[in-house]
């Protein structure tokens, strides 16, 4: 398929595709899905080897949130059956990321809900950063609070945080679709006062909430010009309770071609499988390593994931190895300068060229199948701690 060969060799090179080449992987059949799997794997083999990234939430804070962001279970009125609590100490943070340390885990996401967080919160979480690496010398600290404010970034970084994170989620076309209390130019606004401050940016998307390929196509490009350090490709999970309840629109194929055009888009750039590969990716979740170079271990936010175990054991069966921690993830060229390389410093601009074309229209997709699917609350009705 001429497509695919183009999309290989751009990748190879680090020239980004055009929308028109990235609307057409999207576009493509399910009788070409093994095809374009093997064409982004060899992009994502180029830059990352057969290296996978751990990475572990410990959720500081959960529930009772005051945005309405329709997809989340600790919206503004969720009647999602979820834990709530305040502030866990840092001491017992840094004990819920020992677990995920112990499991492999390179990188500790440190999660709390709400807004933004206050100039106090701002020091909870420096506490548990200096927790935590006082604990676990060398492990990344990746924060991810809301929106910031004005210096804040530069205190978690003073503080020990290596990575910030800040999703867009969805084309800044339909944000307001999913959201109203704030807008996609504040998303915008805080991953770039986490990269003014020193920290890598960590930003990407959610599939599976009603969208069209074009608004696909438009948050990876938002994203590809911010240029994050990493990429966290999240499928949604329809929670009871939350006005996104009732889409199941995802099938483990379309999964595969939106990780594909992402590892197309970002060839050089941590992709992260993050929520609710388990729920629709199921058993080709083992295809999706040949794409994405970092998953999530164990459990969400508010949501179980695979075991542990069962995500080793899947790496090793699939022909991958867990990145060691004296491994640095990103390519040289990333690891140095900070950026993709593949254009002048100040991030990367979409880039020129002709397109491939469309790859023939797409058959008409298969129904999810939600007879397959449990969404399963992580400690619900139990007094469980996060993630322990």
């Amino acid at each position: 398929m001429d497509l695919l060969k183009t999309l290989v060799d751009k990748g190879l090179r680090r020239e980004l595709p055009t929308r028109q080449e990235a609307l057409a992987v999207l576009a493509t059949s399910d009788d070409d899905l093994l095809d374009v799997v093997a064409a982004a794997g060899k992009v994502r083999r180029r830059w990352f080897g057969k290296r996978v990234k751990l990475n572990y939430l410990v959720n500081l804070k959960s529930g009772l949130c005051p945005e309405d962001c329709s997809y989340c279970s600790q919206r503004l009125g969720s009647e999602a059956g979820i834990l709530k609590y305040t502030w866990l100490k840092p001491d017992e943070a840094a004990a819920a990321a020992g677990a995920g340390v112990a499991g492999g885990a390179k990188r500790v996401c440190l999660v709390a809900s709400g807004r933004g967080p206050t100039d106090r919160d701002v020091d909870r979480v420096s506490q548990t950063i200096e927790a935590i690496k006082s604990r676990h010398e060398g492990v990344e600290v990746c924060a991810c609070l809301g929106l910031l404010s004005d210096g804040q970034a530069d205190r978690l970084r003073a503080a020990g945080a290596d990575a910030y994170n800040h999703n867009l989620n969805t084309s800044e076309a339909t944000y307001g679709d999913i959201c109203t209390t704030h807008d996609f130019s504040d998303r915008v606004s805080t991953v770039q006062q986490a990269q003014a401050a020193g920290l890598s940016a960590c930003s990407g998307l959610i599939a599976g909430m009603g969208e069209s390929d074009e608004d696909l196509v438009d948050v990876v490009f938002a994203l590809r010009e911010l240029d994050p350090d990493s990429v966290p490709v999240n499928f949604l999970i329809p929670f009871e309770g939350t006005p996104l309840a009732g889409e199941w629109q995802l099938t483990p194929q379309r999964c595969l071609r939106i990780l594909a055009m992402v590892r197309f888009a970002c060839p050089d750039v941590e992709v992260r499988l993050a929520g609710g590969r388990e729920i629709h990716l199921r058993t080709l979740q083992p295809l999706a390593l040949h794409l994405a170079n970092s998953i999530f271990l164990g459990d969400y936010l508010t949501s179980e994931g695979q075991a542990g175990k069962a995500d080793l054991e899947m790496i090793a069966d699939a022909g991958f190895e867990v990145e060691g921690a004296g491994t640095t993830t990103l390519p040289e060229h990333r690891a140095g300068a900070g950026g993709c390389g593949s254009h002048a410093a100040g991030g990367c601009e979409p880039c020129g060229g002709e397109s491939a074309g469309a790859a023939g229209t797409a058959s008409e997709a298969p129904d999810a199948r939600t007879d397959l699917v449990a969404v399963r609350r992580r400690g619900a009705g139990t007094d469980l701690p996060p993630n322990a």
